[in-house]
């Protein structure tokens, strides 16, 4: 291997070997919910829009949903096809603006997370379970901190 990238290969600064570490457990973690996710016969991808919508209260302008999960405004609609297809979403006029379409879980859509939210959520509690509640705490200020809002 040359020299001028071995510093860049194998000698890498803690700051470095730190951001690859989170890179590399989050692929794990993220890889564990995945598995339970695939266990349903659906996605994170799916159930993250579900999530986000309720979490707007049940309703949401696919624009404001495609900024809260870092997609553009193109590929929401793409991401939402299966769901209004599965009968999980269904869109509505703008109570408020006729020209803007939004976007609301459908009862179907609030069952399949009332169903399956309770067994991730065990399955992300029992791989996290490696961590004490202070260090959980730290962790949360840490990446709080690497996020730009200082301590949680």
């Amino acid at each position: 291997m040359r020299l001028s990238i071995q510093k860049y290969v194998l000698q890498q600064p803690l700051e470095v070997q730190a951001f690859f570490t989170l890179v590399d457990t989050t692929a794990e973690l993220v890889g564990a919910s995945e598995k339970y996710w695939a266990s349903k016969e659906t996605n994170g991808a799916r159930i993250r829009i579900l999530v986000e919508i309720a979490k707007a209260g049940g309703a949401i302008l696919p624009s404001s949903l495609a900024e809260r999960i870092g997609v553009t405004k193109a590929n929401i609609s793409v991401l939402l096809v299966p769901l209004e297809k599965a009968a999980y979403i269904r869109s509505f006029d703008h109570p408020g603006d006729g020209r803007k379409r939004m976007i609301e879980l459908s009862p179907e859509g609030e069952k399949l997370l009332e169903d399956l939210l309770p067994g991730n959520r065990a399955t992300i509690t029992d791989r996290m379970k490696a961590l004490n509640e202070n260090e959980m705490h730290m962790l949360l200020s840490l990446l709080g901190k690497l996020q730009g809002r200082g301590p949680l």
